[in-house]
């Protein structure tokens, strides 16, 4: 059965910018969701802004409901992101446009299945409006045709693929405990300073010695002195966008990581770096097992730059075994392999207090992380190397462990997609 979008859903844009400007946002409230978040298999968490109670009753008519079906209004229009029960009470950005469904005449999460057929993207962008960047509009969603199976047939569909994402994101919440592990075991060891001492008790809890520093304007374990990030680093590689083709015999084929798989990595776990091509002369920057990567050219009013993301062996294998990064990146190597995590953890912590706002240059309005002052100037109490090799031995199984649930996650979204387009043109039938 065919019908219209508007038949079947109600399609709504986000507040204009003179309703809601970025300066209303407040440190705490409701989360406001925009392109940035759209995820495959939900909306990312990362520097999520938020509105005020105020301004989400103010705004009613732009809160979000399990069900809801929420794209990209201008650029990647074929981004969308269904809503569930604990995005509830959100609020969706001016940058996007809610599919909102009848229940009674649609499944939602058939139709957001639906939305994600290759053929239903082109036909999106095919209709879109724009002279250099594609957007939508209501009129466009409502008038978009929908070629819908039977209810019960929905309904199987919808809990066959979602069976399979459900263990995605199983997969996921797995990966993200394991980072918090990693994360605690920091905080427990680097920053409260309780790393097992001689005895095999918390060093400070036990009456560990502690001194002041003064270039730290702290107290730290005696032992410890204060050392720059760049005592830690032994090189950094530039990006190298590349080409989408080889241009010379001897290119190299890489995936290259870019500031949009930061929050992958991190987040849903679902990288998507593309395959590039860069000279043989840059294969210095080639990515090794232990290097780190920032992000150097980006950021937003609400987010710096200097993101960081992990290298490991398990990490490059599922990627092709050659990576580099992005223009928009820079890789850096750790004097010792195992400062890695520790080095990784650490550069989070910057980040995530704020600090790389103070580090940030603008050139023709872009920022830019300043990435060698930053190292140079920033010091941190610096633990010895054996601590800091058991640290990077019980993170290691961590985000090997990761790794092997990327690649089963992988796996499973393979099959998933596809299943998709023979499930959605009858081709392949879900048992009652």
């Amino acid at each position: 059965m065919s019908v219209k979008l508007g038949e079947i859903a109600v399609s709504q844009t986000g507040p204009f910018g003179s309703q809601l400007h970025e300066e209303d946002y407040v440190d705490e409230g409701t989360p406001i969701v925009t392109v940035e978040h759209l995820g495959e298999l939900g909306f990312t968490r990362q520097n999520l802004p938020f509105v005020s109670d105020e301004d989400v009753r103010r705004l009613s008519k732009y809160t979000l409901r399990e069900g809801d079906i929420v794209f990209s209004r201008v650029g990647a229009i074929d981004r969308n992101t269904y809503v569930t029960e604990d995005e509830n009470g959100w609020m969706f950005s001016g940058r996007c446009i809610r599919v909102r469904c009848n229940k009674d005449k649609v499944n939602p999460l058939y139709l957001s299945y639906y939305f994600r057929l290759e053929h239903f993207k082109r036909m999106m962008l095919n209709v879109s409006v724009g002279a250099t960047m594609p957007s939508l509009n209501t009129d466009i969603m409502d008038s978009l045709p929908i070629d819908m199976a039977e209810r019960s047939e929905q309904d199987r569909i919808a809990k066959c693929l979602s069976l399979i994402d459900d263990k995605i994101r199983n997969n996921n919440a797995i990966c993200s405990n394991l980072e918090a592990m990693a994360k605690l075991l920091y905080d427990y060891w680097f920053v409260q300073f309780d790393f097992p001492d001689e005895n095999g008790k918390p060093y400070k809890a036990s009456g560990g010695k502690m001194v002041w520093n003064d270039e730290l304007k702290r107290e730290i374990p005696a032992g410890w002195e204060a050392k720059p990030l760049s005592a830690f680093i032994a090189e950094s590689k530039n990006g190298d966008w590349g080409n989408n083709k080889p241009k010379r015999k001897d290119d190299i084929e890489v995936t290259c990581f870019r500031g949009a798989d930061f929050a992958s990595i991190t987040d849903d776990y679902h990288v998507t770096a593309p395959i590039r091509y860069i000279s043989a002369n840059n294969s210095d920057r080639l990515l090794s097992d232990g290097d780190l990567i920032t992000e150097i050219s980006g950021g937003s009013p609400t987010q710096a730059t200097g993101r960081v993301g992990y290298i490991n062996q398990k990490f490059l294998d599922r990627n092709g075994g050659k990576m580099d990064c992005s223009n928009f990146c820079k890789a850096f190597t750790p004097m010792e392999c195992f400062y890695q995590y520790w080095l990784y953890q650490t550069w989070k912590a910057f980040y995530d207090a704020g600090v790389m706002f103070n580090y940030e240059s603008k050139t023709t309005g872009i920022k830019n992380l300043m990435f060698d002052e930053f190292i140079t100037w920033v010091r941190v109490p610096a633990p010895s190397d054996e601590l800091l090799k058991k640290y990077q031995e019980v993170c290691s199984q961590y985000y090997d462990k990761i790794q092997e649930e990327f690649i089963e996650s992988t796996q499973l979204a393979s099959l998933r997609d596809f299943l998709l387009p023979m499930l959605m043109n009858g081709q392949v039938k879900v048992g009652a």
